[in-house]
């Protein structure tokens, strides 16, 4: 008797970050070579629900490694948050053919492939987000490319800064995580670091900027992670403290954008090989990472669970050296 083929799909969800098409080259490459049909769903779940998908070859995606954003395209899907959402893409993955799903997202993608492995549809979680606020990974797809970025645009702010003896209050992404902030401080000496896991004492930011200036430091860059906001309020008052001239910059979506790195870019491919490997043996509702070097897995339920220590003697360090 003729063995099924086996076909699998590939989606993004969530917010877009660079690297994910190099997770969806990954998975239709390595999926093929396994003599897999590839189906490339559209929009992350709404593409699911809507039956808006299309079926990958090698070539679909041959000059994509390098791109940012994502060839599927990527939205947010409130219907499949319901019960009746999940059941009509699970009936649409049947309809398809679909036996296992790679999903490419943060913890809202990983919840959404968990509703789908319960009715059958084995899913695969890969961590896509720049914040790397996903505590089953060392690193999450995106994470490297957005920290460069940021260093990048701030080390073009400072030139600016550096010219008129100013204060620049710059605005990373990072609602509920400081990674990034954390990690382009260090990269670009700001002076201070603002993160959401630590509380903020303004006082302490405007005696650092004082003592610095006594030493003969002229021009400051503070790094505001988007969670702790209120960046113009903050550059208001360091001014009104200190009588430095003080402006804000809010770096937005440009992190979001670009070539990835070749670490997100090896990332993504390793991560993507093993989620092809997982769905090839029938397993589902796993998460896969990174950890120490070494790609790792999990349940989906444990990955959700488990909570990312904020690496404390990193962020003291950068205070220390920072004057």
């Amino acid at each position: 008797m003729e063995t099924k083929q086996k076909t699998i799909g590939v989606l993004t969800s969530g917010g877009d970050a660079p690297g994910m098409n190099a997770a969806v080259r990954g998975v239709v490459r390595a999926a093929i070579k396994k003599g897999m049909r590839v189906i490339g769903i559209k929009r992350g779940y709404n593409g699911l629900i809507n039956g808006d998908m299309i079926e990958m070859n090698m070539r679909s995606v041959s000059d994509i490694i390098h791109r940012g954003g994502t060839i599927l395209y990527t939205a947010r899907c409130l219907e499949f948050k319901e019960p009746e959402g999940v059941l009509k893409a699970k009936n649409n993955c049947i309809d398809a053919g679909i036996d296992g799903i790679v999903a490419i997202g943060g913890d809202g993608s990983f919840r959404g492939a968990a509703d789908l492995s319960k009715e059958g549809i084995p899913c695969v979680g890969l961590p896509g987000t720049i914040d790397n606020d996903i505590a089953s990974t060392d690193y999450t797809i995106g994470y490297d490319t957005a920290m460069n970025t940021a260093m990048e645009m701030v080390d073009k702010i400072r030139d600016t800064v550096q010219s008129h003896d100013r204060c620049n209050v710059v605005e990373v992404m990072g609602r509920h995580a400081g990674y990034i902030a954390l990690n382009a401080g260090i990269a670009c000496g700001a002076t201070c670091i603002l993160v959401p896991e630590i509380e903020v004492d303004l006082d302490k930011v405007i005696e650092k900027i004082t003592i610095a200036r006594k030493l003969g430091k002229q021009n400051f860059i503070i790094l505001v992670a988007e969670g702790i906001g209120k960046s113009e309020e903050i550059a208001k008052k360091i001014e009104q403290a200190t009588g430095i001239e003080s402006r804000t910059t809010i770096l937005g979506h440009v992190q979001r954008g670009g070539n990835p790195t070749v670490r997100d870019r090896v990332l993504a491919s390793q991560l993507a090989y093993r989620a092809v490997e997982l769905l090839e043996q029938g397993v589902g509702n796993r998460v896969i990472g990174i950890q120490k070097d070494e790609v790792v897995d999990f349940d989906i339920q444990e990955a959700l669970s488990m909570k990312k220590p904020f690496p404390q003697e990193l962020y003291d360090m950068a205070n220390e050296i920072s004057f």
